[in-house]
């Protein structure tokens, strides 16, 4: 599996263990956080730490994300960035809209 998951008292943690994250990828994080989301989590970390490249689908699944957990007063937080993902987000402007972090421990400590 390509995603690990933790959960931290009340906080969701999905850590995505590939490199290059993409459709697949996109497709399983989409189906774990809706399942996730269910049960009633809405404050959720996302570590990047791992890859090297996002496709836009997958960055869609994280902005669908937010706009979800938003609505039902919970977050989604954004946590290391490598340079090409760091690139990304800057070339698409989303780091205005994501609170991201170099560190989990910082991530977890934000939501209390």
């Amino acid at each position: 599996m390509n995603i690990i998951e933790e959960i931290i008292g009340d906080v969701l943690v999905e850590i995505i263990n590939i490199d290059r994250a993409t459709l697949n990828e996109a497709d399983e994080l989409k189906s774990a956080l809706s399942i996730k989301m269910e049960e009633g989590y809405k404050n959720i970390i996302i570590d990047l730490s791992a890859c090297d490249f996002i496709d836009s689908t997958f960055l869609g699944v994280l902005v669908n994300t937010l706009k979800k957990v938003a609505k039902v007063g919970g977050d989604l937080k954004l946590v290391g960035f490598r340079p090409a993902v760091r690139s990304m987000f800057e070339l698409t402007r989303l780091f205005r809209v994501f609170d991201t972090y170099n560190e989990l421990q910082a991530a977890i400590k934000s939501f209390q």
